[in-house]
């Protein structure tokens, strides 16, 4: 089984001077690649130095929704050069996005916009946070259609509103929030939605699946999401593992 985390902040100093045996555990869970996204200038320089560290790491780069008060016009100016210029081990851009939950969305809009107009024009993939704003997030993808596959990470919603972003091409990340039984309407929409859309990923050390603490996520917690995810869908693992492992070398340009 290989299976790819397609969204895990592995530069976060909660790993600092432990990832070799995390990255250990999440090997022996069948853990094969893990795609670590920037989300501020200031960390860009850590999290392609981290992603540098083993082959089988790789990174995005963008500007967070919650840190665009830190950024300004030639932070923009440096992204485009960042992407233009990165190696094959850069994947994309992100994360970027609208979060109605932290900080000012009328702030957060323009950063967004830019964002996904950037990646538009440099025809590289698009990883997207999106928090109680996926109406918001499919206007915008509409006004300005993507060149690249995009990636809504992290997805917790309706069907209705997967389906929306499925429609304009989005990849949905499923994580740990389905493992949870409280997250009825999620852990619904997942199990009806077409399995060549989702991708797994972590978020760790955020967005820990039952079972584990506040802040304490890695990515061995991939093969758990895994399981839960094909009880939802009445599927065999294994069947839906080798998907899941398609739709990902699909969204970021990889061969199998």
């Amino acid at each position: 089984m290989n299976l790819v985390d397609a969204h895990c902040h592995f530069d976060f100093p909660a790993f600092e001077g432990r990832r070799a045996e995390v990255w250990a555990r999440a090997q022996e869970e069948g853990v094969r690649r893990l795609v670590i996204p920037g989300v501020r200038q200031s960390d860009w320089d850590r999290v392609r130095s981290v992603a540098e560290e083993s082959d089988a790491w790789w990174y995005c780069l963008g500007i967070h929704p919650w840190f665009v008060d830190e950024h300004g016009e030639q932070d923009l100016d440096r992204l485009r050069e960042e992407l233009a210029q990165a190696g094959s081990r850069c994947v994309g851009l992100g994360e970027c996005g609208l979060d109605r939950v932290q900080g000012d969305l009328d702030a957060q809009m323009p950063w967004f916009e830019d964002q996904v107009a950037l990646a538009g024009e440099l025809e590289v993939p698009l990883v997207i946070h999106s928090v109680r704003t996926h109406d918001e997030v499919a206007a915008v993808l509409r006004r300005k259609p993507p060149s690249a596959p995009v990636l809504v990470h992290g997805f917790s919603g309706s069907y209705q509103q997967a389906r929306a972003l499925i429609d304009l091409g989005c990849y949905l990340g499923i994580g740990g929030v389905i493992t949870h039984d409280r997250a009825r309407k999620t852990r619904d929409t997942v199990a009806r939605l077409p399995s060549d859309r989702l991708v797994l990923e972590t978020d760790a050390p955020d967005m820990p699946p039952a079972g584990v603490r506040k802040g304490g996520n890695e990515p061995a917690t991939l093969r758990q999401v895994l399981t839960c995810l094909a009880e939802l869908r009445s599927e065999a693992a294994e069947a839906l593992a080798e998907q899941l492992e398609r739709n990902v070398a699909e969204l970021y340009g990889w061969q199998r």
